[in-house]
């Protein structure tokens, strides 16, 4: 019987860690590098990534790489994943990680900003995927794809007044249908060995929204545990799911949320 230790080890595997240099894609990246793993790092910001590499090199003594990447370039995707093969010759873990848009109500967003949030949240996450099979399947690897808490349940209108701190329509659209999609590529992917499954975070704030008092305590009244999430929380459920300490899950979803979807 394996230890603990040995099952959670990712020792020499290689993680890709799409949007790992953001508020939520460090706690991720650390998590991999920590347990072991190799870790590329990529996001649009293409020197954040490489400066964050090197102090993971540093901390850890693993041979992280950071680079940029247009998710929404199918052709980049390709590019990217060449550059781990000849870089490292092997893929184990994929996390989609990557988010971007801007805070809208339903009023205000706009067909454009409709459209670009369904590309990032959703189709990126296809594209990727779709790209990162081929090198997976000979490593029997695992695919880790973050939703959101906004993927099972709606906000409540109530906390969201006006658009500074408002959570756009397109946003739990996507988050809902990449949730479906993780169960998708787990059946399909079974065959192959390779593994699929989800970690949806619940309220997260980046520190500006922490800065308006109201808001915040708004956040923390609807969560069971009184209190809004920090990026150390999501480190065990991404150290499971990427190691073999999950080796008999798939098809399913781990909600880091404090408990707000419970009620």
């Amino acid at each position: 019987m394996r230890t603990l230790k040995n099952l959670l080890s990712l020792k020499d595997k290689v993680a890709l860690v799409v949007g790992g240099a953001g508020y939520l894609g460090r706690a991720i990246c650390e998590t991999m590098a920590e347990l072991g793993a190799n870790v590329v790092i990529v996001s649009r910001d293409g020197e954040k990534c490489k400066i964050f590499a090197e102090e993971l090199n540093e901390k850890y003594k693993t041979k992280n790489y950071g680079t940029s990447v247009d998710i929404l370039d199918v052709k980049n995707i390709e590019d990217l994943m060449t550059e781990i093969n000849e870089k490292y010759g092997q893929l184990d873990v994929l996390i989609n990680n990557a988010w971007s848009g801007k805070k809208n109500s339903f009023e205000s967003i706009t067909f454009e900003d409709w459209d670009y949030d369904i590309d990032i949240c959703l189709n990126a996450v296809f594209y990727t995927t779709k790209l990162a099979v081929p090198m997976l399947k000979k490593t029997k690897g695992v695919i880790i794809n973050t939703t959101s808490m906004y993927g099972h349940v709606a906000p409540d209108h109530r906390i969201y007044d006006g658009i500074e701190f408002a959570n756009p329509p397109s946003y739990g659209a996507a988050k809902a249908g990449v949730l479906q999609l993780t169960k998708y590529l787990a059946s399909f992917l079974s065959p192959h060995g390779i593994r699929v499954n989800a970690v949806s975070p619940g309220p997260f704030p980046f520190l500006e929204t922490l800065k308006n008092k109201e808001f915040k305590e708004s956040l923390e009244s609807k969560n069971m545990l009184g209190r809004v999430g920090e990026p150390d929380d999501l480190k065990g459920a991404f150290a499971l799911l990427a190691s073999d300490a999950s080796k008999y899950m798939t098809g399913q979803n781990i909600c880091v949320d404090g408990g707000w979807t419970a009620w």
